[in-house]
């Protein structure tokens, strides 16, 4: 993608935040309108759902409701009403970050080996209980100022008149029909138009049975999806496919206001969200075992982190790329051994103590990778396997939202609920589906995240919020699977240990290690300007995967803590509008 093609997608929206007026560059959109906040999500569609309700007087939270319905209209492969997630906020200056959880929950029915005999991704049996539609309604709830109709509704017009299709979502559309033929109501639902083969830019998507879905989300609220018609649709649907949701785990189900976890990294305070997601724990866990090291101290000598000019294409030395390969490996070692929903495990409190990553630290060698599974012996090893979507909003008063939420893999279990028009998740595949089995290409069998009815799994989403002397600098996050901590990790280290610039940061390419398998995914694998780094790291015993890619999709929000200056910065990874 070409800069002038990305500045064509991402128009910068007039903000006021903090007082003070941010001033678009001089080649992007001078006539845009002015707004009270940024908003920055994959879709504009859904950007300009943001915008138009903080417009209104609405929150941050306000915002981030209406574009998160929108993009269960304009991304629906990731965007939902059949997900679930995880929801930052900073309620305001001077305040505490909260987490609003909504992840989904393991059916009544269902057992610690429901999915072991199960090799598919799709269908209905890997649906969990949908959390999204609950988690919005929290959050609104609390920190909302405009009435629940107002930030539904424009969602429901978006399906009903429709909206133009970019690049980007037409290529998704036609990966998903050609995969998919077994699916017929996904083929209804999302077929091209009359008289075409393909979608194509350009075309218009015309959503008639979501925009009924929404409308009555919106008139009779909440409970009209988990106790009323569109709970009704969702049970049918699962008693024609042999799913496992039924009329009482929808009508029990309920999102949670859970404490984020903190962490401090160099000066800056990092908010990530708690268990069942493992994103704050391993983001803050990583973050302590490289506080130990003097990131950048090969290529600058002794002037330390940030002494590397900004934006340097040397950022991921060999040294420094070890470094942050095996604090990764470490902290997914742990989420392994661990983690789970804590409602069901007791989680160690010692995993983001700083004491504790001085003694991982430790035991990292300077010249040579550790062998992940010498990390765990006492996991037994068999013998020898995403998408969601992230946006960030801030407002005129202080207000700040990160938030991630996910049908889990692309458009989730292909199932959408007949007459209702929408995608329900495959979420059951994040526990650990075969007890007792963890193998070598990563597939992971402990304890902690398996299946139990009415449990959350274990998610990796991490939106983060950061925080410098009490004022916001960051709002970011990402989709991605399991790289969804390591891309926050790579921004964050980019921002405070290399001193890049905000698009610097976003730009750069990302690493991740998961543990297991044990191979390094490195975006610039192929680039020849990092041949020799990834020479070096493969002599000190690390494998890559050949398959090495785009990695995450990180829209964020920078503010510069002096100035109060904020900067909305849509990721070129995909697409995407501030």
């Amino acid at each position: 993608m070409t800069n002038s093609t990305r500045t064509r997608r991402s128009l910068v929206a007039l903000a006021w935040m903090l007082g003070v007026l941010v001033a678009p560059a001089a080649a992007e959109d001078k006539a845009a309108q002015p707004a009270p906040g940024l908003v920055v999500s994959v879709s504009e569609p859904a950007t300009d759902a943001g915008l138009a309700t903080l417009r209104r007087g609405g929150s941050a939270v306000d915002a981030a409701v209406a574009t998160a319905f929108a993009l269960a209209v304009t991304w629906p492969s990731a965007g939902n009403l059949g997900g679930g997630g995880f929801m930052m906020i900073l309620p305001g200056p001077g305040q505490k970050p909260v987490c609003v959880e909504y992840r989904e929950t393991a059916p009544g029915a269902a057992t610690p080996r429901t999915l072991a005999d199960y090799p598919r991704l799709d269908g209905h049996l890997v649906c969990g209980t949908p959390g999204t539609v609950a988690g919005l309604a929290l959050a609104h709830g609390r920190y909302g100022t405009l009435p629940w109709r107002d930030v539904v509704m424009p969602a429901a017009r978006l399906a009903r008149e429709g909206f133009v299709v970019d690049r980007a979502l037409a290529g998704s559309l036609n990966r998903v029909l050609r995969k998919s033929p077994k699916f017929a109501e996904l083929q209804r639902v999302f077929a091209p138009p009359p008289g075409k083969k393909k979608w194509q830019p350009g075309d218009r998507l015309v959503q008639p049975d979501l925009a009924r879905t929404l409308a009555t989300i919106a008139t009779a609220g909440p409970a009209a999806f988990y106790q009323g018609p569109i709970a009704e649709q969702i049970v049918a649907e699962m008693r024609a496919g042999g799913g496992l949701v039924s009329k009482a785990d929808l009508a029990g189900y309920q999102a949670r206001l859970r404490e984020p976890i903190h962490g401090t990294y160099r000066g800056y305070d990092v908010f990530g969200p708690p268990p069942p997601s493992s994103g704050g724990i391993c983001l803050v866990e990583m973050l302590n075992i490289l506080e130990t090291f003097r990131l950048g101290a090969d290529e600058a000598g002794a002037g330390g982190p940030g002494a590397i000019q900004a934006g340097s294409p040397r950022r991921w030395s060999a040294r420094d790329a070890h470094l942050v390969i095996e604090a990764m490996r470490r902290a997914f070692c742990d989420r392994a051994r661990y983690l789970g929903d804590p409602d069901f495990v007791r989680i160690p409190a010692h995993l983001t103590d700083k004491q504790y990553a001085r003694k991982l630290a430790a035991q990292i060698h300077l010249e040579r990778a550790t062998p992940s599974e010498t990390l765990a012996p006492d996991v037994p090893m068999a013998p020898e396997p995403p998408a969601t979507t992230h946006f960030s909003v801030v407002d005129g008063n202080g207000m700040a939202v990160a938030n991630t939420y996910t049908l889990e893999n692309s458009y989730g279990c292909r199932v959408v609920v007949r007459g209702a028009g929408f995608l329900l998740n495959n979420e059951m595949t994040d526990f650990n589906r075969i007890p007792g089995r963890t193998d070598r290409k990563g597939l992971i069998g402990t304890p902690p995240n398996q299946i139990a009815p009415g449990k959350r799994m274990l998610s990796s989403q991490t939106p983060t919020l950061v925080l410098r002397d009490g004022r916001l600098v960051l709002v970011t996050g990402s989709p991605g699977g399991r790289t969804i901590i390591n891309t926050v990790l790579c921004t964050l280290v980019n921002l405070v240990d290399y001193r890049m610039s905000p698009r610097e940061a976003l730009d750069a390419p990302r690493l991740h290690h998961a543990w297991l398998p044990d191979k390094v995914h490195f975006e610039a694998l192929k680039d020849p300007g990092y041949a020799a780094t990834v020479a070096r790291l493969r002599q000190m015993g690390h494998a890559f995967d050949p398959r090495s890619g785009k990695q995450g999709d990180a829209h964020t929000i920078a503010i510069n803590p002096t100035t109060g200056r904020p900067v909305g910065l849509a990721d070129w990874r995909i697409t995407g509008k501030r």
